[in-house]
């Protein structure tokens, strides 16, 4: 996975993102290790027109469905979907218009920071919104890591 071209890409188009999931874990000092990247996205009609231009250079496709199953990446397509599993040039890409536990962009921008990563400022969740969200998803990948983040989450208050 080429992350740090996939965050160039969005943060350079101008994309209204928080980066969720395992990168938010790892910029937040976690030893975790994922091999997508998970972005919550705003879905007003101008970000979804960026995040389509952002990515089309990467040729995204849906993951795991059959070879030539016709797939349109349009606005229309981030607009009527909720969740979208991709394979990209860059690898692989997951774009959420809603995080369990958290909500959609706008309901999390609260519980997000701006960190510099990759020589863009990105924003991604908090520890606490972070730990909120895996709990919520329930996942065992999700819960797995759970204690790390505790710890990171305490070793950060005074």
């Amino acid at each position: 996975m080429n992350v740090e071209a996939a965050i160039q890409a969005l943060v350079d188009a101008g994309v209204e993102f928080v980066i969720v999931g395992g990168w938010s874990a790892i910029l937040n000092g976690s030893s975790y290790i994922t091999n997508d990247l998970d972005v919550c996205f705003a879905r007003n009609p101008e970000n979804l027109r960026r995040l389509v231009l952002a990515l089309a250079p990467f040729h995204p496709r849906l993951r795991d469905l059959p070879e030539g199953l016709p797939f349109i990446w349009a606005q229309a397509t981030l607009r009527n979907a909720t969740m979208l599993t991709l394979d990209t040039d860059l690898g692989k890409v997951d774009l959420l218009a809603e995080v369990a536990g958290l909500g959609t962009f706008e309901d999390m921008t609260g519980g997000s920071v701006v960190t510099e990563a990759f020589g863009r400022q990105v924003r991604i969740l908090d520890l606490k919104s972070l730990i909120k969200a895996k709990r919520a998803a329930g996942r065992n990948k999700d819960l797995i890591v759970l204690p790390e983040l505790e710890s990171l989450l305490e070793a950060e208050e005074p």
